[in-house]
């Protein structure tokens, strides 16, 4: 499957100017952010294209504005999955409610979550047996490899043990012992 960190979100820039929880709830995408996910989607377009059926992308707001610009590059369908939510360290992890995602989405399904659908902040523990979990449930799939999944730095850390840049776009085997088997691939130079 393909992994792709969301591009670069309002959060981003202020915490990089100082590293400070600057109490943005659930960013969007900064102009570069989207500049740096179209560069990911023009890779993989020319590089899987044929090859994907389906994007999976956690339900906060950056990572569905990347899932929609690769969406519309790559011409698949969207799947929501909480399971690949961020940890929940920073106010930017507090996401939007089902209610005003649907509004936000409406081509969308958000049935399955709750109304406030994200956890409160995460050990490193925890986030690393989610990602097992899903990391299994993802190689029973028949069509893992066949999957392109838009999440978070803290998540793709807890899967791969790769520390990734906004935007980059790894390799992983689900079926490989964890956290063994992703390759980063691209880190789009946006």
């Amino acid at each position: 499957m393909i992994l792709v960190r969301h591009g670069q979100s309002e959060f981003n820039v202020r915490f990089a100017q100082n590293p400070v929880d600057p109490g943005i709830r659930d960013p969007h995408l900064t102009e570069i952010g989207r500049r740096q996910i179209a560069a990911a989607a023009a890779f993989i377009a020319e590089t899987h294209r044929g090859g994907l059926r389906r994007i999976v992308a956690s339900p906060y707001s950056r990572t569905l504005q990347s899932a929609a610009i690769l969406a519309d590059a790559l011409d698949l369908p969207i799947q929501v999955d909480a399971d690949i939510r961020e940890h929940a360290h920073f106010t930017c992890d507090i996401g939007t409610t089902r209610t005003d995602l649907l509004t936000q989405w409406p081509h969308l399904d958000f049935g399955h979550l709750d109304e406030e659908w994200w956890p409160g902040p995460e050990q490193e523990h925890e986030v690393d047996r989610r990602a097992i979990a899903y990391r299994q449930r993802m190689a029973a799939t028949e069509d893992w490899a066949e999957a392109l999944v838009v999440t978070h730095w803290g998540f793709i850390r807890s899967l791969t043990g790769h520390r990734v840049k906004n935007a980059t776009v790894l390799r992983l085997d689900p079926t490989l012992p964890h956290p063994a088997g992703a390759e980063v691939v691209c880190v789009p130079d946006v």
